[in-house]
């Protein structure tokens, strides 16, 4: 990886914006916002067909809010190589970095696990958190990010082969079936249960295909942002040719789309979304300089980490009680509608977190691991 000091202290706008948006929609769902504007609308109007597409597609299908997840990891490898570049050009040792990236991706397992006690009040070993399946996602990519672009895609297709391999020699009859997958398989060898939900810990292996390919969009990105219109060019190119890929497995039968296993088809489609989104990002902000309304989702992305364990463990119960508490106090004595007053609670408890994010942006404070 090439050391330039000109870019190791460039910002990316446009990745900042995106990353704040992700984690903005991620605390929105945690101070429950989607489902309260879900009770809020009867079922079949437009407004309910609309914040539907904020829940997880029950199996076969893919809605917006399926994208989070993969936007998230895609996001974290697209940032891989300017974080990486900074911290060799400051340390100049790898074996350090390796250490680091090693002890980070340790900490994420654990933060991961660990939410899962809390999640279940009890000392449980489950691996289906978003972190957990980061610590491996960055692992891998951390190892390959020198790599050539070819060998990094082909490992990354590689997966995806695999994937499809490991499903459907389990079963080659009916190989995505919910609970009686390899995926199901497999967790019931790791951790002696199931997933209520259908998902599976081996999600690893295929989503892995998103980092890496997030971090082969930051290479190109940071060695070759003067040539911006032909980066867009590409970004474009590859993020229809994966949508292209994904939907057409779905349409044709060969393999479906299902977010809760991730599927080649899955990883394929909202590979191509995400790489669009940053397409049309970095296009936006650092071409055009359309910035001035980001700064609302960027601090949020300042400290993306803490503000998600904060959002699961801290802003879904506790913090969404104590808002109850005064808004149904005060609120409540006026007469409002039970589904009008869930949703000002959860406005006033996403306001909450967005203004802890604020607060630490303005005191400099940054959780990093």
């Amino acid at each position: 990886m090439a050391s330039s000091p000109k870019l190791i202290d460039q910002r990316l706008g446009s990745l900042d914006a995106y990353r704040g948006i992700t984690m903005f929609l991620l605390v929105a769902e945690s101070a429950l916002i989607y489902r309260a504007l879900l009770d809020l609308f009867s079922e079949g109007s437009l407004g309910f067909l609309f914040f539907l597409q904020f829940t997880h597609h029950p199996w076969n299908g893919l809605r917006f809010w399926d994208l989070i997840q993969p936007f998230f990891m895609f996001i974290v490898g697209v940032a891989m190589p300017f974080s990486l570049n900074k911290r060799l050009s400051k340390q100049g040792d790898r074996s350090k970095v390796t250490r680091h990236i090693v002890k980070r991706c340790l900490l994420l397992f654990l933060f991961g696990t660990g939410l899962h006690c809390v999640y279940a009040d009890a000392m449980v070993f489950e691996l289906w958190n978003v972190l957990t399946q980061l610590s491996f996602t960055i692992l891998l990519t951390y190892f390959l990010i020198r790599q050539p672009f070819k060998i990094q895609l082909a490992i990354s297709i590689g997966l995806l082969v695999l994937t499809e391999i490991m499903y459907r020699l389990y079963d080659p009859a009916s190989p995505f079936v919910k609970g009686e997958n390899f995926g199901s398989f497999t967790d019931l060898l790791l951790m002696g249960k199931l997933s209520g939900g259908g998902w599976v810990a081996i999600n690893c292996i295929p989503t892995a295909a998103h980092t890496l390919w997030g971090a082969m969009c930051g290479n190109a990105l940071l060695l070759h942002q003067s040539s911006s219109k032909k980066i867009i060019k590409y970004f474009v190119l590859a993020g229809m040719s994966a949508l292209l890929i994904g939907y057409g497995l779905d349409w044709t039968g060969i393999t479906p789309i299902i977010k809760r296993i991730s599927t080649s088809a899955f990883v394929f489609a909202s590979g191509g979304w995400a790489i669009l989104a940053l397409a049309f990002f970095y296009w936006l902000i650092d071409v055009k300089k359309v910035k001035g309304w980001t700064f609302f989702f960027v601090i949020v992305g300042m400290n993306p980490i803490f503000i998600y364990l904060f959002a699961q463990i801290l802003g879904h119960d506790w913090l969404t009680g104590f808002v109850r508490i005064f808004n149904y106090g005060i609120l409540g004595a006026i007469g409002l509608q039970e589904n009008v007053l869930e949703l000002i609670n959860a406005v006033f408890t996403l306001a909450i977190m967005w203004y802890l994010c604020y607060f630490l942006y303005r005191k400099k404070l940054f959780f990093k691991i």
